[in-house]
C-alpha cells in the first residue's frame, strides 16, 4: 500500500496535456448490465484486493443487478494503463486513481465532471470530509473525482525504547532530533529514526511538508518556486535526519519501499518512523503488536518560522471516478454511491487499511480507537493539499528525485548543505520551467 500519494511520471504530464477527451468504452463488455473497474492495489497483493473486493462487487450485483468486472491494477503499470485509455478509448467504466494525480488526469477532458448534481448521485459533498475534496481536482472547477480511501502520515514510535530512555514522544520537530539522537547507537545498528530514502514519492512529500512548514510555495502563478529559501530550509529538515544529526542507518539511503522500514522498526533498529496510516497491518506482519507502538502527528519546528504552516501530512489517498463515454453513467455513479457508503467504508478499510473518507463510517466502534482517531484529526485538521495543478506530477518526479539524490549523498558522507540543497533545487525549477 505503499504509493497511494505517488505522483504521475513527469512524461505522464505532457502527454496528459494533448490527450483527448474520449473516455471509457466500458472495455470488452460493455452491455447496459456489466461495469468494468480498475481498482488500484491496496493491500499487502494483487490477490488480496481480489479477495476483498469480490464478496462487496457480488453484493452489489444482488442489489443492483449489475455485474462489475473487476480488474486490479499494480501502482507501477497503473497511470499508463490510465493514460492509454484516456487516449484510446478502451478503457472501463469506473477507476481509482491516486488523488494526486487528480488535476492532471482531470486536464485530459476524459472524466465526467462531479457537478452538484452529478454529486448529489453519490451522496453530496457533506457526505466526505471535507479535507479529503480538495484533492479531487483542480481548484475552482467541478471535481473530476470523488474519495475513496484516506491515508495520512504519523509519526510512529517504539513505546519501550522511549520508556528505557526517559522520552515522551516527540511535540516539536526540535524535540524529535533531540529524542532520535538519544536513541541512536550505531554499534548496536539502532537509530533514531528510519527513512524510504531510495523513494522519490517519499522525497518529493516530505518536500511539500517541511516545505510548507517552513512557509514555502510551491507555485506562483503557475510558476515553480523550488529553490526558495523556505523550501531550501525544509529539503534541509529532512535531509539532515541522516546528514548532520546521523539519527538514520547511511544503509536506509538504498531502501526503496516501506517493507524495509517496517521491518527495522518493528525489530527495534529504529525507535521513529514516519509512515502513511497504513502501516500497523504491515507491523503486524513483521511480528510487532498494537500496543507496541504509539503515534502521534509528525512535528514542526516550535516555534514555526515566519509564514510556516503546522502540516502533519499531506492529504493522501485513493480518488474515484468514472470515464466520460461509459454506456452506463448511472450504473457506474451507483457503484461509487456504494463503495463509498459507510457500511462499505467499513468493511473495505477494516480489510484493506486505510481511513474512511465519510464522516458516517466513524461512528463504528472499530473507527473510535485512539489510533483512529489520530489519524482522522491529523487528515481532517493538519494535512494540506498537494498543488491541484496539471504540473504536480512533474513536481513530483523532479523534487522528489532531488531529496532522493540528497539522501544518497549524505548516506556517502558528502556535504550536504544549504548552497548544495538549493544549487539542487534551481536546477529541478529550471527543468520544471522548460517542461524538461
Amino acid at each position: 500500500m505503499k504509493a497511494r500519494g505517488i505522483a504521475a511520471l513527469a512524461a505522464s504530464v505532457t502527454l496528459a496535456a494533448g490527450l483527448s477527451a474520449c473516455g471509457s468504452g466500458g472495455g470488452d463488455d460493455s452491455s447496459p448490465k456489466t461495469l468494468t473497474y480498475w481498482a488500484s492495489n491496496q493491500g499487502r497483493s494483487i490477490q488480496q484486493d481480489q479477495q476483498v473486493l469480490g464478496p462487496e462487487l457480488k453484493k452489489f450485483e444482488t442489489k443492483t443487478g449489475i455485474k462489475v468486472k473487476l480488474e486490479v491494477i499494480g501502482w507501477p503499470d497503473l497511470l499508463n494503463r490510465i493514460l492509454a485509455a484516456t487516449s484510446s478509448g478502451q478503457g472501463p467504466d469506473v477507476v481509482n486513481v491516486g488523488n494526486t494525480w487528480s488535476a492532471s488526469l482531470q486536464a485530459t477532458g476524459a472524466f465526467q465532471s462531479f457537478d452538484d448534481a452529478t454529486i448529489a448521485k453519490v451522496g453530496g459533498k457533506a457526505k466526505f470530509i471535507p479535507s479529503t475534496l480538495t484533492s479531487a481536482g483542480a481548484p475552482g472547477k467541478p471535481p473530476a473525482f470523488v474519495p475513496l480511501y484516506g491515508l495520512a502520515y504519523g509519526l510512529f514510535y517504539n513505546k519501550k525504547l522511549f520508556a528505557d530512555a526517559g522520552l515522551q514522544p516527540p511535540k516539536s520537530w526540535q524535540e524529535l532530533v533531540a529524542d532520535a539522537k538519544k536513541l541512536t547507537d550505531p554499534a548496536k545498528k539502532q537509530y533514531g529514526v528510519v527513512m524510504e530514502g531510495a523513494s522519490y514519492t517519499e522525497g518529493a512529500h516530505f518536500a511539500f511538508m517541511f516545505g510548507r512548514q517552513n512557509g514555502a510555495n510551491l507555485f506562483q502563478g503557475g510558476q515553480p518556486g523550488f529553490d526558495s529559501p523556505q523550501m531550501v530550509a525544509g529539503v534541509k529538515q529532512y535531509v539532515d535526519l541522516m546528514s548532520t544529526e546521523k539519527v538514520v542507518n547511511p544503509s536506509n539511503a538504498e531502501y526503496l519501499n516501506d517493507a524495509d522500514m517496517l521491518k527495522d522498526f518493528a525489530k527495534g533498529k529504529a525507535a521513529m518512523m514516519m509512515i502513511q496510516s497504513y502501516a500497523p497491518k504491515g507491523l503486524a506482519e513483521n511480528g510487532m503488536k498494537a500496543g507496541e507502538f504509539g503515534v502521534v502527528p509528525i512535528p514542526a519546528p516550535d516555534p514555526l518560522p515566519a509564514g510556516g504552516h503546522k502540516v502533519s501530512s499531506h492529504v493522501a489517498g485513493i480518488n474515484i471516478g468514472v470515464f466520460k463515454n461509459t454506456k452506463n453513467k448511472d450504473g457506474a455513479l451507483k457503484l461509487i454511491d456504494f463503495l463509498t457508503s459507510p457500511d462499505e467504508q467499513k468493511i473495505l478499510d477494516t480489510q484493506l487499511g486505510p481511513l474512511p473518507v465519510v464522516q458516517e463510517a466513524y461512528n463504528d466502534p472499530k473507527f473510535q480507537t485512539p489510533l483512529i482517531k489520530t489519524f482522522r484529526d491529523i487528515l481532517a485538521n493538519a494535512s494540506e493539499t498537494l498543488p491541484m495543478i496539471p504540473q504536480e506530477a512533474q513536481f513530483e518526479t523532479l523534487v522528489g528525485n532531488t531529496v532522493k539524490q540528497l539522501i544518497a549523498d549524505a548516506a556517502a558522507g558528502k556535504p550536504v548543505d544549504d548552497q548544495t540543497i538549493r544549487s539542487r533545487l534551481a536546477a529541478a525549477n529550471k527543468k520544471m520551467q522548460s517542461g524538461g
